[in-house]
């Protein structure tokens, strides 16, 4: 490879937990790594399409994925396949740990969906949070979880958005 050629990208495997099992596995190209975020970017790795009202992913989209090994979220650039910026799905994690190849976050239910042109922002599964049983489990962790939402929740309706490293 010649000094002008770009580096290939490392791939690593994006593993996302759910109550301690393996939710989804995936491949992507890791973009960066500046010590505290990690950036990966992937196609759609559901089945087909998913049809949430707000939004359609689909094959062919593409997430930019921005995970923190200090914050308790993961912002997702959705785009199409196209180029045209779909918005941002936020989950709310643990932080996340990069071990080898493998890019670890353990979901804790809540998310937030911010359109692209930031006039919608909602809250998603808090039902399910509640219902996951982490308040009486881990309160510590159902406290930082519930403090991310609101973080991202404020940055998204103060126009600071997305999130910055």
């Amino acid at each position: 490879m010649s000094a002008n050629s770009p580096e290939p990208l490392r791939r690593v495997d994006v593993v996302l937990l759910k109550a301690g099992r393996t939710k989804i596995r995936y491949e992507a190209g890791l973009l960066t790594d500046d010590g505290n975020r990690v950036t990966v970017r992937a196609p759609w790795a559901g089945e087909g399409v998913r049809d949430f009202g707000f939004v359609r992913f689909e094959p062919g989209d593409v997430f930019t994925e921005h995970y923190w090994r200090d914050r308790w979220y993961a912002v997702k650039e959705v785009r199409s396949s196209d180029g045209t910026l779909k918005g941002w799905y936020c989950d709310i994690t643990r932080p996340a740990t990069l071990d080898g190849a493998e890019l670890v976050v353990e979901d804790l239910d809540l998310d937030l969906w911010v359109s692209a042109d930031g006039t919608e922002v909602l809250r998603l599964d808090e039902d399910e949070f509640e219902e996951s049983g982490l308040r009486e489990r881990d309160p510590a962790a159902a406290s930082a979880a519930t403090t991310a939402l609101d973080e991202l929740d404020t940055l998204a309706h103060t126009q600071q958005w997305p999130p910055s490293s």
